[in-house]
């Protein structure tokens, strides 16, 4: 069973708008949730993350500004809102969880500190 699915992707021009959303599908072992992103050849990488206690958010500086992640507690759901979308926005977007200890830096820059992943969904911005 995949513990995290992602929804929300699609295809959109470039300047519009997605929400991605992620819902554990069982119970996870975490403190931290976020967004990371893989373009046809090239590594994943970090886009968002964000701490469940406090709510600290750290974002990958190709997309500050333009995205926000958000917890929707009530729901038990990560939000990615991506406004501005470019071309190079363009990559499978994956939702993960994980026990990260706080003091050890960007959690954006420690992906595989994350123990839980989704299977990911797709989201294409043309020009």
């Amino acid at each position: 069973q995949v513990p995290l699915v992602e929804s929300g992707g699609g295809s959109v021009q470039a300047g519009g708008s997605l929400t991605l959303s992620c819902v554990a599908s069982r119970y996870t072992i975490s403190n931290c949730m976020g967004w990371f992103r893989q373009a046809p050849g090239k590594e994943r990488e970090g886009v968002a993350a964000i701490y469940i206690d406090d709510g600290t958010t750290y974002y990958a500086d190709s997309v500050k500004g333009r995205f926000t992640i958000s917890l929707d507690s009530g729901k038990n759901t990560l939000l990615l809102q991506m406004n501005s979308l470019q071309p190079e926005d363009t990559a499978m977007y994956y939702c993960a969880a994980g026990l990260l200890p706080v003091v050890a830096g960007n959690p954006i820059m420690r992906q595989y500190e994350f123990g839980d992943w989704g299977q990911g969904t797709q989201v294409t911005v043309s020009s």
